[in-house]
This record gives C-alpha cells, sequence and structure tokens, in this order.
C-alpha cells in the first residue's frame, strides 16, 4: 500500500550519497528509485524536453513512483528571451502538455509545480495570471509556489489561499530563509484535499539574496545542512497538513552541498515513513 507520505528530493543527479563509484548519469535515476518514491523534475523548467526522455525515465521507475514536473521558465515569468518565449501563451503551454504525456499516460505525473519569481508579487495582473495557468492544465494537479511575501501579508493571506482552493490549486508550503520581500513565510495550509506539496530550500539567509561575487547564486542558495532539531520543529506542520490532504509529497531542494538526501531520509525516520514499491538496492560488496 502507497504511504500517505512521500519523500524525495530535487533532481536526482547530484546526489553523490546515494550512488556507488562508477556509477553512469544514465542509471542514476534508476538506482535513486531504490532510495525514494518520488522527485521533482526541474530539467523541465529549462527546456521543453522530447518525448522520449519522459518514456525513458517512466520506464526506469518503480509502478508506484512520481514526478513532480515544474513547467517551463517561459510560463512562469522566470525567462523573458529565447525561442519559448518567441512562441504564443498556447503553443507554449501546448506543447510543455504535450512533452508530458509518458508520465500522464503511466500515472507518474503526481503533479505540475508553477514556481514564481520573487517579483511576482500580489497585483490583479499576476493574480489573474495564476488563474490563467491552473485552468489552463485542468487534467492535472497543479501546485502554485509563491516566492514574493505580498501573498501572504495579513490583509492577502487568506484571500490567496481562498483563490487556491477555489481554483482546486495545491498550494506549496516552503521552508526558506525569511529575508525581504523575495520569500514566503511558512502556512501550513491545504487548499485541495488531494495533495499537499512541502518544499525545504535550506535556511541560509546569508546566500539567499546575495550570493557573492563570482558565486553561482544556486551554489550558494541551497548551501544548508537541516539540523535534526529543525526538523523535528517541522513534525507538527506535517500531521497537520496530513490531517486535512490525502497524499502529502515532501521535497528537499538543499542540496548545494550534498545535504538533501541525507536530510530527507532523517526526516524519513522521524516521520516513520518507510515507501514501498521501491526498486531493489543492490548490495555494495567493495
Amino acid at each position: 500500500m502507497e504511504s500517505r507520505i512521500s519523500i524525495g528530493v530535487c533532481g536526482w543527479g547530484d546526489h553523490d550519497d546515494l550512488y556507488a563509484q562508477g556509477v553512469r548519469s544514465r542509471d542514476k535515476l534508476s538506482v535513486y528509485a531504490s532510495h525514494f518514491p518520488i522527485v521533482e523534475l526541474d530539467s523541465s523548467f529549462y527546456a521543453i524536453l522530447p518525448q522520449k526522455n519522459y518514456q525513458v525515465w517512466a520506464r526506469e521507475t518503480p509502478d508506484t513512483f512520481g514526478f513532480i514536473v515544474k513547467p517551463h521558465q517561459a510560463m512562469t515569468g522566470h525567462k523573458r528571451g529565447g525561442p519559448e518565449a518567441a512562441m504564443s501563451r498556447e503553443e507554449l503551454f501546448s506543447r510543455f502538455e504535450e512533452s508530458i504525456q509518458p508520465l500522464v499516460s503511466t500515472g507518474k505525473l503526481k503533479a505540475l509545480l508553477f514556481q514564481f519569481p520573487p517579483w511576482f508579487d500580489c497585483i490583479r495582473e499576476h493574480v489573474n495570471y495564476v488563474q490563467l495557468c491552473v485552468r489552463a492544465f485542468p487534467r492535472y494537479p497543479v501546485a502554485v509556489e509563491f516566492r514574493n511575501r505580498s501573498w501572504f501579508e495579513p490583509q492577502f493571506r487568506e484571500r490567496t489561499l481562498a483563490l487556491l482552493n477555489d481554483l482546486g490549486a495545491v498550494h506549496v508550503v516552503c521552508d526558506e530563509p525569511q529575508v525581504g520581500t523575495g520569500c514566503v513565510p511558512i502556512v501550513p495550509a491545504v487548499t485541495r484535499p488531494e495533495l499537499s506539496l512541502v518544499r525545504f530550500h535550506g535556511r541560509n539567509v546569508s546566500g539567499w539574496r546575495d550570493p557573492g561575487a563570482g558565486q553561482n547564486w544556486r551554489d550558494v542558495r541551497y548551501l544548508y545542512k537541516y539540523s535534526e532539531e529543525e526538523l523535528r520543529e517541522w513534525v507538527p506542520f506535517i500531521r497537520q497538513l496530513q490531517e486535512k490532504a490525502k497524499k502529502v509529497y515532501i521535497l528537499f531542494n538543499n542540496n548545494s552541498g550534498g545535504d538533501a538526501a541525507g536530510n530527507a531520509k532523517q526526516f524519513m525516520e522521524l516521520l516513520g515513513v518507510k515507501p514501498s514499491g521501491l526498486h531493489p538496492q543492490q548490495l555494495e560488496l567493495f
């Protein structure tokens, strides 16, 4: 029986502690699926991928395995140039939807994750665009992650949650540094009874906004290892979400220093989660 709580990480390529020496890149997803039942796919954020990629990934994972897929960055306002930005909105959305069909047909698409940028604030134009995005994909669970604090300021918090509830969209609950407007507080609410989605981004306050000269912002922003005490603080939040949602998906994105997989396994133990239906793990003899 599939657990009501599924825990995984963002991407499968960079978690060195999961892979024995010599594991080829093309074999990593299969090995990953012996540790976790779900993964966030973010390569779809950078390109409209060919269907053959999704066909391979569906084939290499167990029947109960799930993918949280991020739509292309031109769909969320991150990218304003390039060939995708030159497409009409209808063509862009259509091509993205067409690309993911191998996951849809195998039942492995668990949600689309629309993560909006830090400058996407709570104004009427952006409210309208959120509505457009969710309504463009009525066949799939759509999760919405805001990165601008204005959506959850006291005067807008309940209206934001009501908007997502009315749309049937999943509110993404985040753990991230609390610095300035380009972040959101912890808001443990459920807006779609079928599913709650939680993402752990780390708490690197100094690196969240300013990676430093010559630094790759992704390498710095997500450089953080959660302590057991910090993870324990989250157990009541997860139980609260579990009371209102049939499924809770939890993803760790704090992997700049290779900490996501370890924290994910640590959180599994704290929550008493034992995933089933995984690939068998290979015995390491040497």
